[in-house]
């Protein structure tokens, strides 16, 4: 079984998985967040996960911000849907900005690249807590 992650955005949701020994986090799709739903319906049907972990955006006073308040309802959206599947809420907090340092300046049509970049590092934080 492997984990997913999402980095979940108002426009693009970035989306990392793991190995089936869940050691090894790696960016998978950037995709349109409007189509998520299908994105993880068809992932489900391809991959065996067990557990989804979601970047939790908090501020850094570690307080709830608007985007907050909007990931929380698509985590449970997801729930319902995907009752099956472990969610977790994990914090995200600097992904975005070590994702941009990681993906250094590249061309504009590898911007999208940054969301999932984003996802993995949150996964592998996921990662290092629970081993």
């Amino acid at each position: 079984m492997k984990i997913l992650a999402l980095d979940l955005g108002d426009v693009w949701t970035g989306t990392a998985l793991t190995d089936p020994l869940k050691i090894i986090a790696r960016p998978h799709k950037t995709i349109k967040t409007v189509d998520l739903i299908t994105f993880l319906n068809e992932l489900f049907e391809k991959e065996k996960i067990d557990t989804i972990v979601i970047g939790y955006p908090r501020t850094m006073r570690g307080t709830e911000s608007e985007q907050t308040k909007k990931v929380l309802v698509q985590k449970e959206e997801i729930e319902k849907l995907f009752s099956t599947k472990k969610i977790v809420l994990w914090d995200e907090r600097l992904s975005s900005k070590g994702a941009r340092s990681i993906q250094g300046k590249k061309a504009k049509t590898d911007s999208n690249q940054e969301h999932s970049i984003a996802a993995a590092l949150i996964l592998q934080t996921y990662l290092q807590f629970i081993c």
